[in-house]
């Protein structure tokens, strides 16, 4: 199985991730399916058949959270240092064509959201960025077309 590269805050919230729905949802599931059952015929029963196919996606994404934190390989970002981008870097960017400033963190499949400003390491931004430095400039290819970013700072925190 491959290692999934991840930060420690990413590590720890799908830890918790995990027990809340050990913990708090699955009890909360079984009182609904145990509620449903005592309304009687299950054939036509809306609630019973809802609240089963909330336990079969609850305990799809319970074994999910399970094997990446079996092959989570936690990095601890402030240890990393250098001017090149790579797998915790925070980096900040200059769209070339409209002048905005981005900043993106490279992380972990499971931690990415790009509206914090955190981009998955497989990302195609992030795939443009590594092993760039400040004063490169990166063509990214995106769904939504191809943009072209000056690296401005590369840092680790």
């Amino acid at each position: 199985m491959d290692k999934l590269p991840i930060t420690g805050p990413g590590f720890t919230a799908l830890e918790q991730e995990l027990k809340e729905r050990q913990q708090v949802q699955r009890p909360r599931i079984i009182e609904a399916i145990s509620e449903a059952r005592a309304h009687g015929d299950l054939s036509e029963n809306a609630e019973y058949h809802a609240a089963k196919e909330n336990q079969s996606l609850n305990e799809g994404r319970i074994l999910e959270l399970e094997s990446m934190i079996s092959r989570a390989e936690i990095i601890d970002i402030s240890k990393l240092s250098g001017d090149k981008v790579k797998f915790g870097a925070t980096v900040k960017l200059i769209d070339e064509d409209t002048e905005q400033e981005r900043i993106y963190q490279i992380v972990g499949d499971p931690e990415a959201d790009v509206k914090s400003g955190r981009v998955s390491i497989s990302s195609p931004v992030a795939r443009a960025l590594i092993g760039k430095g400040v004063g490169d400039t990166v063509e990214v290819v995106t769904p939504g077309g191809g943009k072209s970013y000056e690296i401005v700072e590369v840092a680790f925190r």
